[in-house]
């Protein structure tokens, strides 16, 4: 009977985005990470740019390291862009379907070196939100 309750209970954890990570050396000292979210039908995953006051912005820190440093921003596709009743008809931006987070860092050590970090996000439907979560990733650059 527990293992029903355990089932049942998994089955409702609703996980609608879904995150993958690489990299690609662009020469021997510069890289970019890629920070892949695959958004299921329906629902949509908010930009970095979103306003205070609105649905939690996508978040993406990265753990401090000898081994590296990040150049500029992590950047991210156009969004789309439009009035959220639920918000009190704020302007969001957010990603359907899918979207590649890109962050350009310079190396300063040989590798392998292991990048670490956290995303922090939140997702919504046109009927529920999701409470923000947070995914650790760690990435491998040789």
């Amino acid at each position: 009977m527990l293992c029903c309750f355990a089932c049942i209970a998994k089955a409702q954890i609703l996980t609608p985005v879904k995150w993958s990570f690489g990299e690609k050396m662009l020469n021997k000292t510069d890289a970019v990470i890629f920070l892949k979210a695959t958004i299921d039908d329906d629902w949509h995953l908010y930009s970095q740019t979103v306003p205070n006051g609105g649905p939690t912005k996508t978040t993406i820190t990265f753990e401090p390291s000898k081994g590296y440093i990040l150049v500029g921003n992590t950047l991210e596709p156009k969004p789309l862009t439009r009035i959220e009743k639920v918000f009190d008809g704020m302007t969001v931006s957010f990603f359907e379907n899918s979207a590649i987070f890109q962050q350009k860092v310079k190396l300063k050590t040989a590798g392998p070196i292991t990048i670490k970090g956290n995303i922090e996000f939140m997702t919504c439907d046109d009927h529920q939100c999701i409470p923000p979560a947070t995914v650790p990733f760690s990435v491998i650059i040789k």
